[in-house]
């Protein structure tokens, strides 16, 4: 096959290159290499991330991944450049790597730096593989709520997660489980299931070591029972229960 490139084509192309080149370069200096010449304190302006909430540190490294990102674009482009030059001293370029054919003038004008025709150009292919992660932590939420299951009745994500949320949350009483909640303090799922007893009222009847009554736990169960006067005060110590006349 004869070459189609007119003798003032291949001038011009190397024109385009090096104006290409000269163009990344000046851009490339003149935003700080995108800004990473700078430290990354430097760069957020905080004299100390340690005392930043997590969010904001995200975001900062997000932008810093970015920037290398470009950067990284950038440098290939710079290296596609210099191999074109390279090709036109040697009187390659034009020519096919793949099949030694010469590459079309119209796909040279829009891609200086094209090293294959359109037939033999590699194919980018989408990256479609997910972690390996992912095998063991299938679904990505619950897989260790196992309250449903038949087959576990122990400690597991779901009891994990409510004393975690039993200590506060931003959910407001709009977002509850229930419809009839009083207390900010009972917001998180389940708040009322027995935990470690199964009848309410072995939650706040104590007992020494011997197994003698000794008193009474004032919890929430307690007080939903004095609520419901099941108990009338009854349980209450005599001390105790002359103080709360009195007053």
């Amino acid at each position: 096959m004869q070459r189609t490139l007119s003798d003032s084509f291949m001038p011009e192309q190397r024109r385009r290159l090096l104006a290409l080149r000269a163009d990344i370069e000046s851009r490339v200096g003149a935003n700080g290499h995108f800004g990473l010449t700078d430290s990354y304190r430097d760069a957020t302006g905080e004299l100390s991330g340690i005392d930043n909430h997590p969010a904001d540190a995200g975001t900062e490294t997000f932008e810093r991944a970015k920037d290398i990102a470009l950067l990284e674009r950038e440098a290939l482009t710079l290296e596609k450049v210099e191999a074109a030059l390279r090709r036109m001293e040697t009187g390659e370029y034009g020519i096919c790597e793949a099949c030694g054919k010469f590459i079309p003038t119209e796909r040279l004008l829009a891609m200086p730096t094209a090293v294959y025709c359109v037939e033999h150009e590699p194919v980018q292919a989408e990256k479609e593989g997910r972690p390996a992660e992912e095998l063991f932590l299938h679904p990505p939420f619950g897989r260790t709520s196992l309250d449903e299951s038949d087959e576990q009745n122990g400690f597991d994500g779901e009891d994990a997660w409510q004393i975690v949320e039993s200590w506060g949350n931003s959910d407001s009483p709009a977002m509850a489980e229930g419809n009839n909640n009083d207390d900010y303090g009972a917001l998180y799922i389940e708040s009322d299931e027995n935990d470690g007893f199964v009848e309410p009222l072995e939650s706040f009847l104590a007992a020494d070591i011997t197994g003698h009554p000794s008193g009474i736990v004032r919890n929430s169960a307690y007080r939903r029972y004095l609520e419901a006067h099941e108990g009338e005060g009854l349980l209450e110590p005599s001390d105790w229960s002359a103080e709360q006349s009195i007053d």
